[in-house]
């Protein structure tokens, strides 16, 4: 499945590995150390010039999104119950 970061950003659900609030300064070290880290080794995306209030981390990607992180994680679990809910059917269909 997919999950719209806003923009015509769409990326699959399965490549997010973190999603951040914007506001780093409520972040504990280790968090900021490992965004630092990761933004140095990966592509930045800026996906709107407009105020970015989440960060998106990726296998490649580190992507600065203008949709809140409350917004991101809600569609990312709309996203997994709707895969776990395929998955089931599924599993029933080829039960019998």
């Amino acid at each position: 499945m997919f999950i719209h970061l806003g923009g015509d950003v769409i990326i699959r659900s399965k490549e997010i590995i973190a999603i951040l609030d914007r506001d780093v300064g409520d972040m504990s070290v280790i968090t900021k150390d490992y965004l630092k880290s990761e933004k140095e080794r990966k592509k930045c995306t800026v996906i709107s010039q407009d105020f970015t209030k989440s960060i998106v981390i990726t296998d490649d990607v580190v992507y600065l999104s203008p949709v809140s992180s409350l917004t991101l994680n809600k569609r990312a679990q709309a996203v997994s119950e709707l895969e776990l809910q395929l998955s089931t059917e599924e599993d029933q269909v080829q039960k019998n």
